[in-house]
């Protein structure tokens, strides 16, 4: 039971979470309503990190579920394990992703590997020490190493909120 409740969803913030969402709040979205101001930057930022961005969605949900286990986030891992499935993650990357050493697990390929070390690093440690981030160079431009941080770092926000207040993933939906 989260330690909040969740809000009703009424008003012209919770009309452009909807729109982003596909018509629906989900229970994160009801629990950040309680200050609207803060849910509208939210659904902007990882708007944009979700729709606008050239990282690659394979990428993108590999961070994101990665997270989930660090900060045993499970509302953050049921949301987006259909979406990380779609991007091309079978059951063996999202069983590896599971592991202490995933940033060496051998059904990851060497890209996924360098990603979940970045992934890593950032999210225990804040820290990315040199050698972590140059390896990825040979694998993202500039603006996806920009992009692969903002995500690490939002979703890292997102879990840290929801595992702080207690938030239940909803039954049976992912996203």
């Amino acid at each position: 039971m989260a330690r909040l409740p969740g809000t009703d969803g009424a008003g012209d913030i919770a009309d452009r979470i909807r729109e982003r969402r596909g018509g629906t709040l989900r229970p994160l979205d009801r629990m950040l309503l309680h200050s609207p101001q803060v849910a509208d930057g939210w659904n902007s930022l990882l708007g944009a990190v979700r729709q606008r961005m050239t990282l690659p969605a394979d990428i993108r949900e590999l961070v994101i579920l990665r997270i989930a286990v660090l900060n045993r986030a499970l509302y953050e891992w049921v949301a987006h394990e259909a979406d990380a499935r779609a991007a091309g993650l079978d059951g063996r990357h999202l069983d590896a992703l599971r592991t202490e050493d995933a940033a060496t697990h051998p059904d990851l390929d060497e890209r996924q590997r360098r990603v979940v070390a970045y992934t890593d690093a950032m999210t225990r440690d804040v820290h990315v020490p040199a050698h972590v981030f140059d390896v990825l160079r040979p694998h993202f431009g500039p603006a996806e190493l920009v992009e692969l941080t903002v995500t690490a770092a939002a979703y890292s926000m997102v879990s840290r909120f929801l595992v702080a207040l207690e938030v239940e993933p909803p039954t049976g939906t992912g996203g």
